[in-house]
């Protein structure tokens, strides 16, 4: 794969070891953990699934104390007999030692480390690629970016690869479901994913999944709640302060990249339709690059007025964010709906066509237009 230097990350990177000696690099599978790894300047770079890294940490202390000062890569952690251990021993004992430790979103899912590691490393979670890669990847075609999605091996590809998709797929489930879940339905779980990506975006409900994979309703949210813990498939809970108007208990899932969805639809082609919907998904990537996962919702009313994304914060208002292709395609009927019951916070709109951010004003409330590339700009400036 051709080597791209990407700022965005290097620099999170750089800014998250200033605060805490350890950093935990997650992501899935062929998001480019390794090479966004390797690519860090002035790094001393081990690969966890070679035998003579394995051998070297076999003293953990002996190998750091020739490590003192430096920056370290660890890459595939998890191949070391006790990953979490080596971790520790570097927080604890050697503080002039900064290390970057590579693993998958499932390791990443395990309580043994959480648990282990709590209060000594800072977690990054390396998203799809967003604005920042496409410029660095000098390739700014939107359309290319929503249908092979974000994993850089995919998104370099002038073909989308429809092999590479389905060898994802078998490779997520026997690398990285194996080897920390007990799951044995390998079919009915497969067909869960593929149905909530060609559904994605969609409210979930448990029991319109149980006859097509012949699981019953708990199957369905313990399969639910694995994909969600492993990054794979988002899970926006509803924002409501439990008024009656309002959808509160419903959540939305989301794919957690846009070319599964395209694949998994059958789409070569986008037609205007199929972009809306595949926007909604970079929108959503891009801010999750920003912002807590666990921190944006979605709203709806009872009467279908809905919001796409909700951005919570404790002690201050819901932001919120709306996705449109195109300007022209704003309803402000969702947003003066919504800010009846929550008049206070921001409002944004983010639409592929605005070439510079503008503030208008809708219904006597201040709402900001901007591309995608001003987003990051926008929330950081609002949080």
């Amino acid at each position: 794969m051709q080597y791209f230097k990407r700022k965005f990350w290097l620099e999170r990177i750089q800014s998250a070891w200033q605060r805490r000696p350890i950093i935990w690099l997650t992501g899935v599978r062929r998001a480019g953990k390794t090479v966004l790894a390797q690519s860090l300047p002035d790094v001393e770079f081990f690969d966890c699934e070679l035998a003579k890294t394995r051998f070297f940490f076999e003293d953990v202390e002996a190998a750091f104390t020739t490590l003192k000062g430096k920056h370290v890569v660890l890459d595939e952690i998890h191949r070391l007999p006790e990953p979490a251990q080596v971790l520790k021993i570097a927080h604890d004992h050697f503080p002039s030692i900064r290390v970057l430790a590579t693993g998958s979103s499932t390791l990443s899912a395990s309580h043994h480390f959480k648990d282990t590691l709590t209060g000594r490393k800072e977690e990054i979670w390396l998203t799809p690629i967003n604005h920042q890669d496409l410029n660095d990847f000098h390739r700014l075609d939107m359309d290319h970016r929503m249908l092979h999605g974000g994993l850089p091996q995919f998104f370099l590809c002038d073909r989308v690869p429809d092999h590479d998709f389905e060898e994802w797929m078998d490779s997520y489930w026997s690398r990285d479901i194996q080897s920390l879940f007990r799951l044995e339905r390998r079919a009915a779980f497969l067909k869960l994913l593929e149905l909530l990506f060609v559904q994605s975006g969609s409210i979930f409900e448990a029991s319109r999944f149980t006859a097509p994979c012949e699981i019953n309703r708990q199957t369905v949210r313990n399969y639910l709640s694995v994909l969600e813990s492993t990054h794979i498939v988002h899970v926006l809970r509803p924002f409501s302060s439990r008024k009656t108007s309002e959808i509160i208990s419903a959540p939305k899932t989301y794919a957690f990249d846009s070319g599964f969805v395209a694949y998994f639809n059958g789409w070569s082609e986008l037609r205007s339709e199929d972009r809306g919907r595949l926007w909604e998904h970079v929108v959503l990537n891009e801010l999750h690059g920003f912002f807590p996962a666990r921190r944006i919702c979605y709203w709806r009313d009872k009467r279908g007025h809905e919001i796409d994304f909700v951005l919570t914060r404790p002690g201050k208002p819901p932001d919120i964010v709306e996705c449109k292709w195109r300007q022209a395609e704003f309803d402000s009927r969702n947003l003066l709906s919504f800010r009846k019951s929550y008049p206070e916070g921001k409002n944004f709109v983010v639409c592929s066509d605005t070439d510079r951010p503008i503030t208008r004003t809708v219904g006597g409330l201040p709402v900001a237009f901007l591309g995608l590339e001003h987003l990051g700009k926008a929330l950081t400036q609002s949080v």
